[in-house]
């Protein structure tokens, strides 16, 4: 929907060389991207990288999903894994500009780590203000939180992004991200955008790979392979209140966790098998309005050939890796944030009631200029007067 997009002329919009960072759901690293946009249009795609969580990291953020709805802001269990996490964020981003050759981006769009999200609710750790003071830049964080306050779902984020990449592309269109959780950006022949979480990704089939082999995840999707579906058991894992939900809806990576116990009894190669089972057909089973001609997948389940070969046969229309379009489909989501970054900055709009059920087109994301140097103080002030179109952004050097 081009109306979606704000009403501010793209001509007088800034041109903003963005770092976008994003640690899924996966609990696997920290993606960057650099990208340049006007907040409308997506203008250069710049170099990216990923730094994994070490094994320590990982575990002490798994252990922060179980316990996070009884824990507070200022537990020392968060505050020293935030610190931790952000720190590895900061490195990301001085990293990512030595590649590019950069010193600073004009702004950093920071997702931080989800460890909890359920209606009503939703929490990303992350020291803002500490990542700032770290990279000399300033930091667009907290983009799910107005969403929510106004009512919407917090998630998908990602809609306006895909929509924006697939503006010339034939509809309809999906774009499925399958990360720890997975979800679908639709673009209906008119035009409109849908999206929604359609149910697990790898979390689960991650979990019960470590829980069987010790390893973090299945690795081109061998264990899987070797296995057969228990179409009993995928029956029950279906069988959940989640999927009678209308459209648009969220998941938290935890909230299919208690199916787990059906598995109980499977082969460590069945019980792969059939979680990749469910992870496609709970996408197979998505209302949406159109069918769509093709399915571009982008997270880390794209990598998983036995994720890839269901998609394949369950899905109608044909799938493809975000490759297949040019795309990085690594880089995807950490772009996504740099673009969102930008958006915030300028009061346009993340999501629609369409793509998390928001009453109205509703902005987020707040800006930290925390711990600058002074040199960079005046570019943090530029940008402010950017947002709020003052003349101060015409001034000279």
């Amino acid at each position: 929907m081009t109306t979606t997009q704000g009403n501010t002329p793209t001509a007088t919009r800034p041109e903003l060389v963005t770092i976008g960072l994003m640690s899924g759901t996966s609990l696997d690293g920290v993606d960057a991207a650099i990208l340049t946009t006007n907040g409308t249009d997506i203008l250069r795609h710049g170099p990216s990288l990923t730094i994994s969580y070490t094994p320590e990291l990982r575990a002490r953020l798994r252990s922060l999903l179980d316990k996070a709805a009884t824990l507070s802001a200022d537990d020392p269990l968060i505050r020293d894994a935030e610190q931790a996490l952000t720190d590895i964020h900061a490195q990301a981003v001085a990293a990512l500009c030595h590649k590019a050759g950069k010193s600073v981006p004009d702004l950093i769009g920071f997702h931080g780590q989800t460890i909890l999200h359920e209606p009503g609710r939703t929490w990303q750790i992350g020291d803002a203000a500490r990542l700032s003071a770290a990279t000399n830049t300033p930091v667009i964080h907290d983009f799910r939180s107005a969403d929510v306050l106004a009512g919407g779902e917090g998630a998908p984020l990602a809609p306006l992004y895909h929509a924006a990449l697939l503006r010339n592309h034939a509809r309809p269109v999906a774009v499925l991200n399958v990360g720890g959780v997975a979800n679908v950006t639709f673009i209906a022949t008119d035009g409109t955008i849908l999206a929604c979480d359609t149910g697990p990704g790898n979390a689960l089939l991650d979990d019960w790979v470590h829980q069987h082999t010790g390893q973090s995840y299945d690795q081109d999707g061998a264990l899987a392979l070797k296995g057969r579906v228990n179409d009993a058991v995928l029956e029950r894992l279906l069988d959940n209140p989640f999927f009678g939900r209308p459209l648009p809806k969220s998941l938290d990576r935890l909230s299919f966790h208690k199916g787990m116990a059906y598995l109980s009894g499977l082969s460590a190669a069945d019980g792969a098998s059939t979680l990749v089972a469910f992870t496609a057909e709970a996408v197979a089973r998505t209302p949406l309005p159109e069918q769509p001609t093709e399915w571009f997948v982008c997270g880390g389940g794209r990598h998983n050939p036995a994720l890839m070969a269901a998609f394949a046969q369950r899905l109608p229309g044909i799938v493809h890796p975000v490759e297949h379009l040019g795309w990085d489909g690594d880089a995807l989501e950490a772009e996504c944030f740099g673009f969102l970054a930008a958006r915030s900055l300028l009061g346009l709009p993340l999501s629609l009631p369409t793509t998390t059920g928001v009453p109205h087109p509703q902005t987020g994301g707040r800006l930290t200029c925390a711990g600058l140097l002074p040199d960079r103080m005046r570019a943090c002030a530029l940008l402010i007067a950017e947002q709020t179109a003052t003349p101060l952004i015409r001034t000279g050097g």
